[in-house]
């Protein structure tokens, strides 16, 4: 035989052999046939399973489920219709079912897909007697969300309906569906949402509902969303939101030995039920839109600001990890300036010239010790850009400008300068340390996210590594990511934390100290004030801390936008989350009030007003 003839015979076996199979698959044996295949006699319905259920860490219910209903449609069953008794029962107006009728039909006219969502259960009872009268429309239960205490809704998230580009990249979703978009919800969707159910229905000639296709085979049962335990504790996070009222910032709290985060707070916030209900879309973009006080910016994770003076930490353990200075290493702060080259750096320890060693220059925050710590640090090495090198690389080490690796939804990789971006700054300029100087005091280059700071806080409270700050304590049926159990270590020994923790230390204990006011009986706190330089108001007040001294058990980062300085309103702040979660109450009922009822609302609307155009008349 010819090879042509050959190659003839073997293309019309091949093709034989296929139509036989299909033959057989589609007209003998159907066993394999998907209910999809033959969806014009196959109603397909799901079963939604319940979400699962949130707590915090001490199993306080901070996210439930309530019953919903939806009204579905099918398209292509759909007959004619009253339709302005339809719109009238539904609460639309007709031009809403044009619209919803057009894009189901477009999504699918086979598909059953959400035509009007969350309908209340005083409207589902009169709906579920008319029904019959709407051919193509069918009541569908599902659950969505409410929360019993309003608060932490940067954390909880919120859920939405899915839409056209969420479903290309994930089939497993249809048009109206519910899917996490925030918090939370986003980052655990997959073991918060379940698995829904599938019923196929065997329809006859005449469109009747005659039972399951098939006996049910291809049925499925719905699986429930698993249960999630947040490391939040609820009654810091409501205590530290209170705290906040009528101010702008950030306040987050982290358990040093674990990593937990304790209080993730963002201010202003809004009550998270608000994003529940048919009014969801229309109260989201009212809150998308509020660009002045931006409700749904996540300060804690988002908000860069200028570290400032608590940055002084790592400017300290850099400069005794590379011995260019000593714990008893000293400077003259002369006429409160810092003096380099023929300009200066304020100063406002007020140590009148008299020497300053290491423990003195945190507790009365001088500029000049640390100014000169810095740049020892970076002219240590031959050129300033090997110099900035290293020292970027210890800041780095302790989870600055980067992104932590969390579970979180959102977040900033805040900045840290290396010698490479002061190379393209000054290409033409022989650079030096002095050219960067301000980063020695949490200025010039360096941005930090509140997260950050708490985190770098626990790494100096644990004495040199910290664990990956994380959101989701325990999960029901399963176990949490490796990765927030091991610990990451600084590059700085263990040894140069101590002396920095006794200055930290005094910042409280010595009358001089620069957060003395806040002083809490009974606890060894350690921490730092800080302002921040903000050119568009007044200066940002920042604290960190953590306590107890010995074995803490919680570090804090508070930044309170435009709060004028440190001591004013972070660290007092600080010191009362740090009491309320060490004792449970608060030994200084006065100092609360004061936090509970003072207002930066006036310092924000005359920046606003700054800020506005002014139109010549």
């Amino acid at each position: 035989m010819k090879r042509s003839g050959l190659l003839a015979f073997l293309i019309i076996l091949v093709a034989i052999i296929f139509i036989s199979r299909l033959f057989y698959l589609q007209l003998i044996n159907n066993s394999y046939t998907t209910p999809t295949l033959n969806s014009s006699a196959v109603k397909v319905t799901y079963d939604y399973p319940e979400r699962g259920y949130v707590y915090d860490r001490k199993g306080t219910l901070l996210v439930a489920n309530q019953l919903s209903y939806d009204i579905m449609i099918i398209p292509r069953e759909v007959k004619p219709l009253d339709t302005l008794e339809f719109c009238d029962l539904l609460k639309i107006t007709k031009e809403d079912f044009i619209k919803k009728y057009t894009r189901a039909k477009t999504y699918s006219p086979r598909i059953p897909s959400t035509f009007v969502a969350q309908v209340s259960k005083s409207d589902y009872a009169y709906l579920q007697e008319k029904m019959h009268k709407f051919k193509g429309f069918f009541i569908q239960k599902r659950s969505l969300r409410e929360y019993p205490i309003k608060s932490a809704p940067n954390v909880l998230g919120y859920i939405s309906e899915v839409n056209e580009s969420m479903i290309l990249k994930n089939p497993y979703y249809q048009l109206g569906e519910l899917i996490g978009t925030a918090g939370i919800e986003k980052t655990y969707e997959e073991t918060l949402r379940g698995t829904k159910g599938v019923k196929h229905i065997q329809r006859d000639r005449f469109n009747r509902e005659i039972g399951p296709y098939k006996g049910g085979i291809y049925d499925t049962l719905p699986v429930p969303g698993n249960d999630l335990f947040l490391t939040i504790d609820s009654k810091l996070q409501k205590y530290g939101e209170d705290l906040m009222v009528n101010k702008r910032g950030g306040i987050v709290a982290i358990e040093p030995s674990t990593g937990e985060i304790l209080a993730l707070i963002s201010m202003p916030t809004y009550d998270p039920n608000l994003m529940v209900g048919r009014e969801r879309s229309k109260i989201f973009s009212q809150l998308y839109l509020d660009t002045i006080r931006n409700p749904l910016l996540d300060r804690g994770l988002k908000g860069e600001y200028p570290p400032g003076s608590p940055f002084k930490v790592i400017t300290a353990l850099a400069a005794l990890q590379e011995k260019v200075i000593t714990e008893t290493s000293t400077i003259k702060c002369i006429n409160n300036k810092y003096h380099y080259g023929n300009r200066t750096m304020a100063c406002h320890c007020n140590t009148f010239g008299s020497p300053v060693a290491l423990n003195k220059a945190i507790y009365r925050s001088c500029n000049s010790y640390f100014s000169n710590a810095y740049r020892k640090t970076i002219e240590k090495y031959p050129t300033p850009e090997e110099g900035m090198n290293v020292w970027s690389s210890h800041v780095k080490s302790f989870g600055l400008g980067n992104y932590l690796n969390n579970d979180l939804s959102v977040g900033s990789k805040g900045l840290v300068p290396d010698g490479n971006l002061y190379n393209k700054w000054y290409p033409n300029v022989g650079w030096s340390a002095t050219y960067s100087i301000s980063n020695a005091i949490g200025q010039g280059e360096v941005l930090t996210t509140p997260i950050q700071l708490a985190n770098m806080t626990a790494a100096v409270a644990n004495r040199g590594y910290y664990f990956t700050p994380h959101i989701v304590k325990k999960i029901e049926g399963q176990e949490i990511d490796e990765k927030f159990t091991i610990p990451k270590h600084t590059s700085i020994d263990e040894k140069y934390f101590e002396p920095v923790i006794e200055g930290l230390f005094n910042v409280f204990e010595n009358p001089r100290g620069t957060a003395h006011w806040s002083k809490v009986k009974g606890i060894e706190i350690c921490g730092k004030t800080g302002t921040a330089e903000n050119p568009h108001g007044q200066d940002h007040s920042i604290f960190i801390a953590f306590a107890p001294k010995d074995n803490p058990k919680i570090a804090i980062a508070v930044f309170v936008e435009n709060g004028y300085w440190g001591s004013r309103w972070a660290g007092p702040i600080a010191s009362l989350m740090i009491e309320k979660y060490l004792k449970g109450g608060t030994s200084t009922p006065w100092k609360e009030q004061a936090m509970f009822n003072g207002s930066l609302e006036d310092e924000y609307n005359k920046q606003l007003i700054e800020e506005t155009p002014q139109i010549e008349k």
